[in-house]
């Protein structure tokens, strides 16, 4: 396996969630603790967050981010699996569903890129400085501290309820080594809303349950988003959440969980 993963175990129904750029999976721990009954696969993809730099970094692609949590899914033989998106992550899971829907039963976004908006119009400075390591590197000198970790063009729009340990720790690894850098660098090179907008006109073919939990009142991923995927996904439920941002997995764990429990199961 070419990433860690946190495996909760269990013979129930399966959940996989991918988080987004300068993030990692700890993002999804509250949503994970409330859903004892499911085995929950948290991969940590690497995007930035991640400890340990990535062996092939040709692959640090958004196609290639969805190639790898494909991978783990026949790696691990599951099938009929819930995918969770948030961020980055969920326009990663638009392309897993539409490039290798095969283990794939149900698809539940929340707050992510789609269609153009690839990235928001806050991060869209901080993705052209962080086409190259060095820039990258000076456009998170300012998270070094507490106020810069929640400044508009950090976290500070994304989240209501993170704590400052969670922004500190999601920061850390690009903060500190120049390879994580490097590859979130190249990453970021290669991220263009082309990509976006391709998987949103294939999403017509996803002819299974999507569930689409979005903030109303999200500044980085507005809600016209949220209805426009549910729009274009055939057999989709738009969800609309009063109080939360972006994050919805740190800022409303408890409806997301009950939403992934109870929305209509793989296969049904």
């Amino acid at each position: 396996m070419e990433i860690a993963l946190r495996d909760t175990g269990g013979d129930g129904p399966v959940v996989v969630f991918l988080h987004g750029l300068l993030v990692d999976g700890s993002l999804w721990d509250a949503v994970v603790d409330r859903l004892p009954g499911h085995r929950c696969l948290v991969p940590e993809l690497p995007l930035g967050s991640h400890t340990v730099p990535f062996p092939d970094r040709s692959r640090l692609t958004m196609e290639g981010m969805a190639d790898l949590a494909a991978d783990l899914l026949d790696e691990l033989g599951v099938s009929d699996v819930t995918v969770v998106g948030n961020d980055t992550g969920g326009a990663i899971a638009q392309l897993l569903v539409t490039r290798r829907p095969e283990r794939v039963g149900r698809l539940v976004l929340t707050p992510c890129d789609a269609f153009e908006v690839f990235p928001p119009p806050l991060f869209k400075p901080l993705f052209l400085l962080g086409r190259t390591s060095l820039g990258l590197n000076l456009g998170i000198q300012p998270l070094r501290t507490p106020l810069g970790r929640r400044l508009p063009i950090a976290y500070g729009k994304l989240t209501k309820r993170a704590t400052d340990a969670q922004l500190r720790r999601w920061i850390a690894p690009a903060l500190s080594d120049r390879r994580v850098r490097a590859d979130a660098a190249h990453f970021l090179r290669r991220a263009r809303p082309a990509i976006t907008l391709d998987a949103a006109a294939r999403l017509t073919a996803f002819a299974k349950p999507a569930t689409i939990v979005w903030a109303r009142d999200d500044p980085a991923f507005p809600f016209a988003l949220a209805r426009r995927l549910a729009q274009v996904l055939p057999h989709a439920e738009l969800v609309e959440l009063a109080d939360s941002r972006a994050f919805v997995p740190v800022d409303a764990p408890d409806e997301l969980a009950r939403i992934v429990a109870q929305s209509p199961q793989p296969g049904s």
